[in-house]
């Protein structure tokens, strides 16, 4: 495996087209070895046809994210889960 690849804060961009948080912030898990950390510690790869994110533990792909012009498609599969940082109604995170 060839160490050429981003961290996981290459996501920022593309994923805020999507969600209307800043998912590189979240926690997620991988399902594979369980190792648990920010979608920004993960290894990017890309960007054609699309970018893999595979977890830093394990190497196994955690994130899958592909673009057309009308259409976004995530597969979120190798990710047993994903914590995601809400801020509160007032403005302040809980």
């Amino acid at each position: 495996m060839s160490a050429d690849y981003l961290d996981g804060n290459a996501l920022a961009g593309p994923l805020a087209e999507i969600f209307t948080t800043d998912v590189s912030a979240a926690v997620g898990r991988c399902a594979s070895c369980g190792l648990t950390g920010p979608v920004a510690s993960l290894r990017v790869y890309g960007p054609a046809p699309g970018l893999v994110a595979r977890c830093p533990g394990c190497n196994e792909v955690m994130l899958r994210l592909v673009r057309s012009p009308d259409a976004a498609w995530l597969d979120l599969c190798g990710t047993a889960c994903l914590r995601i940082p809400m801020e509160s109604a007032e403005g302040n995170s809980p």
